[in-house]
């Protein structure tokens, strides 16, 4: 036969009866597991990029560097890298076929020389994370190398909210 320690029962229920009364009637709060996902809002990509893009001119342009103008085969390279590092679950420069990421930025069709590759796993909106690439010297060298001339970037969020960044700097 069982016993049971009465006491812990008993404070509890008398503890569950001195609730405020607004509370006694709530329904029960739904466990987190069974709660519906929250769904990302639609990212404005022009506007994310724009925004990017516009403050690296900025930096570059108080050092005296050339502005970086948008290349759409870097961009597509960069979101395939960003797919790619979210399906790997893991940020790093090569790609889940072994790809570099001058490989990658090939197969987009582009034909320059490329500078080099920022990436990073965060929860972090873009101009976090280009503050946190500006704050280590190997990242911010690539986005102020003075012979960059183009830049793709590019990212992809998981349903969790989880986003994969990709910065290239090329010439």
């Amino acid at each position: 036969m069982k016993s049971f320690n009465i006491l812990p029962m008993i404070a509890m229920i008398s503890l569950g009866a001195c609730a405020p009364r607004y509370l006694q009637n709530q329904p029960p709060v739904m466990p987190v597991e069974q709660q519906a996902p929250a769904q990302p809002a639609i990212p404005d990509t022009a506007a994310i990029s724009g925004r990017v893009l516009q403050q690296i001119n900025t930096l570059r342009g108080n050092i005296g560097q050339a502005a970086l103008v948008p290349n759409p085969q870097l961009d597509a390279a960069a979101l395939a890298h960003s797919r790619d590092m979210s399906a790997q679950n893991r940020a790093w420069h090569w790609g889940s076929d072994g790809s570099s990421p001058l490989d990658r930025a090939r197969r987009q069709g582009f034909t320059g020389t490329l500078v080099g590759e920022n990436i990073s796993e965060s929860y972090e909106n873009e101009m976090q994370t280009l503050a946190a690439w500006m704050s280590t010297r190997d990242t911010r060298d690539v986005i102020m190398d003075p012979t960059a001339t183009q830049l793709g970037f590019a990212w992809f969020t998981e349903p969790s909210g989880k986003i994969w960044w990709t910065l290239l700097t090329a010439r």
